[in-house]
């Protein structure tokens, strides 16, 4: 059912819907007066509000009312892009268990010991937009090779290597060398360790991987390991352009 606009929610089944609790928990979080909505404190549970633009606070951390979540992490690593990890921690440890209670999923795995750019979305269209094969989403990868990368080996990336199990060569959109054992790849697809395996088809070997860029959205500077952050309106464009 589509939501009217300028529908009113009541409070317990807005924090509920954000991922606060069963609407009984969050019920006796408002009556133990635990949250204010928009700088004011609110013990009613059947007060109703307006989602739209709503910001609220949960025993005085601030929130915004979010319909889905869209967030973007700088994945660290040795931490597995899974709700049920093997070996490593889960990189959802590193979110807001509200957030995680939404079930939000990665968009593309990266392998435990890859880091850089992850999105992160509850959203399925949008998930579905951004890994689909069809939609051909770029995404650029610093990788770090064991040996000097040539000039014949980025034109064999570029032209197209045999991987096993892939009946025709997989080519690179880009391949750029930042320094002798630098560069970086961009590709529209997302293999099984296709990066590595590139790099491995070349006789080379990646030593260090990291995902820089997606769309046209890059991995922030200010963005430190580990932490995450809601994407901005211009981070949404940036992912729609494939340029």
């Amino acid at each position: 059912m589509t939501k009217k606009l300028g529908a009113t929610i009541s409070l317990e089944r807005i924090l509920s819907k954000q991922g606060f609790g069963t609407r009984k928990q969050c019920r006796i979080m408002i009556i133990n007066e635990e949250i204010t909505v928009n700088g004011a404190l609110c013990g009613d549970p059947d007060t109703t509000f307006s989602p739209e633009n709503l910001s609220f606070t949960v025993k005085g951390e601030a929130w915004d009312y979010k319909e889905k979540s869209y967030l973007m992490m700088h994945k660290p690593s040795n931490y597995e892009c899974s709700h049920k990890t093997q070996h490593h921690p889960t990189i959802y440890s590193l979110l807001p268990h509200p957030l995680v209670v939404r079930d939000v999923q990665c968009i593309g795995r990266l392998d435990e010991d890859t880091t850089g750019l992850i999105l992160i979305s509850d959203d399925g269209q949008f998930i579905h937009r951004m890994s689909s094969p069809k939609h051909k989403v770029p995404k650029v990868y610093e990788v770090t090779c064991k040996h000097v990368m040539s000039d014949e080996q980025i034109a064999h990336i570029l032209k197209g290597v045999k991987l096993i199990d892939e009946p025709a060569p997989i080519a690179a959109l880009a391949c750029e060398r930042i320094s002798d054992n630098v560069i970086h790849m961009t590709l529209s697809e997302g293999k099984y360790h296709q990066v590595k395996r590139m790099v491995a088809a070349i006789s080379n070997r990646v030593e260090g991987l990291k995902r820089i860029q997606i769309g046209a959205l890059k991995l922030p500077d200010d963005l430190k390991v580990g932490e995450w952050r809601w994407l901005s309106d211009n981070d949404m464009n940036n992912l729609r352009s494939k340029e």
